[in-house]
């Protein structure tokens, strides 16, 4: 059965340098892995590829069958694929209505409504009219992950959801992305924070020179410290 997502020897970069040295990733219909390895190894790359930001110099993204590798953002965003950036790049002088209005504009089918989104962010629905820089890291967070659902993707890609946020909102994203899982959204979460990424992930994959080198169930990974130790640096 071929995955509903696939990346085949993706090679990218910028201003002709080479990041990405032939990625290989696979994910089925509903799954979620995460993407793990130290800083600069090009997992920013790989989801900036995939969307479309970053055009590929080879090899094949695929989503649902259908080959995206090197189309145009708008593209790749009509096949299902949606991105809750690094940075979370909310518009500073637009409210929370605004941004969501926006994401609004051109409904996908699916079951992700303004209602439902804030049903599951309850704290955007207080703070619908804010100025997106009038809100707290975690606020902004929820609202970037709120424009990406309104999209209706089948497909999420995060990068970095959890990075400068309190615990407390760590657990508050880990939450939306086990609900964002269950409802049959396939995901590739970017992070850092291990004890997130183990805790919503069904996958890893290491990344590390521009390539996947490792990839496990998170269950076999927690258990293996000392593997840990050698790809990531960490315990």
């Amino acid at each position: 059965m071929t995955p509903f997502f696939r990346v085949r020897e993706l090679r990218s970069g910028y201003a002709g340098g080479l990041v990405l040295d032939g990625v290989d990733l696979e994910l089925d219909a509903g799954g979620v892995v995460a993407v793990l390895g130290r800083n600069g190894v090009g997992k920013t790359t790989l989801v900036s590829t995939v969307m479309g930001l970053v055009r590929p110099y080879g090899g094949s993204v695929t989503v649902d069958g259908r080959e995206l590798a090197g189309a145009r953002v708008d593209v790749i965003a009509r096949a299902g694929v949606g991105i809750v950036p690094q940075g979370r790049r909310v518009f500073a002088p637009l409210t929370v209505a605004d941004h969501l209005a926006i994401a609004s504009r051109r409904p996908a089918a699916g079951p992700w409504t303004r209602a439902r989104v804030l049903d599951l962010l309850p704290r955007l629905g207080e703070r619908l009219g804010h100025r997106g820089d009038e809100l707290s890291g975690g606020e902004q967070q929820m609202l970037a992950i709120a424009r990406a659902l309104l999209g209706n993707p089948r497909l999420l890609l995060l990068d970095e959801p959890s990075d400068g946020l309190a615990p407390a909102v760590v657990a508050q994203v880990g939450e939306v992305i086990r609900e964002v899982g269950a409802q049959g959204v396939s995901v590739v979460l970017v992070e850092q924070n291990l004890g997130l990424a183990l805790s919503v992930a069904d996958d890893v994959a290491v990344m590390r020179k521009g390539r996947i080198v490792h990839r496990a169930p998170c269950a076999e990974f927690a258990a293996r410290p000392e593997e840990r130790r050698r790809l990531l640096g960490v315990d």
